[in-house]
């Protein structure tokens, strides 16, 4: 059985890989997307089933058009540079963007949970919410160890990154 190169490089290599620039981004920025979102679609308080799902198609939908805006992006910033991606790079510079689809799954799976009638449909945004300011919590804290900073420090950087996300996510919320 063929094991990816990252498991069988032990926990070293995990972290390196989590704290790669396009991972910390799309992972924060992941977060925040899936938390405005959530709290854009039910804030007239349509809680049914039905809606949920339909929230979570458009969290899916959003994340994906998000990670291509942003690697489209990269390509053209490139070429601004005088660097010419070619097909190969293009492709690579959109891949990259997967950690930024992939912060939002929880939030996709807690709304498709409440849609298919896995548990309640009022108030999953609350839980939607509370996960993703833990998620921006951990993506702080493990940026703040990344960079050398004492757990103490770390600790109190991704309090306030997850206090930044509440400010963000409720001030998309108001604007939308």
């Amino acid at each position: 059985m063929h094991t990816p190169h990252i498991l069988r490089r032990g926990g070293r290599a995990l972290r390196r890989e989590a704290t790669r620039p396009n991972v910390l981004f799309g992972g924060v920025y992941g977060a925040v997307l899936a938390s405005s979102m959530v709290a854009a679609l039910t804030q007239y308080g349509q809680t049914a089933r039905e809606v949920r799902l339909y929230d979570a198609q458009w969290l899916l939908v959003t994340a994906f058009a998000s990670a291509s805006a942003h690697g489209y992006a990269h390509i053209i910033a490139q070429r601004g540079e005088g660097s010419h991606p070619g097909l190969t790079g293009a492709l690579r510079l959109l891949l990259d963007e997967w950690p930024l689809v992939m912060a939002t799954l929880p939030t996709v799976v807690m709304l498709l949970g409440a849609g298919w009638g896995w548990w309640p449909s009022e108030d999953i945004e609350y839980a939607a919410f509370a996960f993703n300011i833990v998620f921006l919590l951990g993506w702080g804290v493990t940026a703040a160890r990344a960079a050398r900073r004492p757990w103490r420090t770390a600790l109190a950087i991704g309090c306030v990154d997850a206090l930044l996300g509440v400010i963000v996510v409720i001030a998309n919320a108001l604007i939308k």
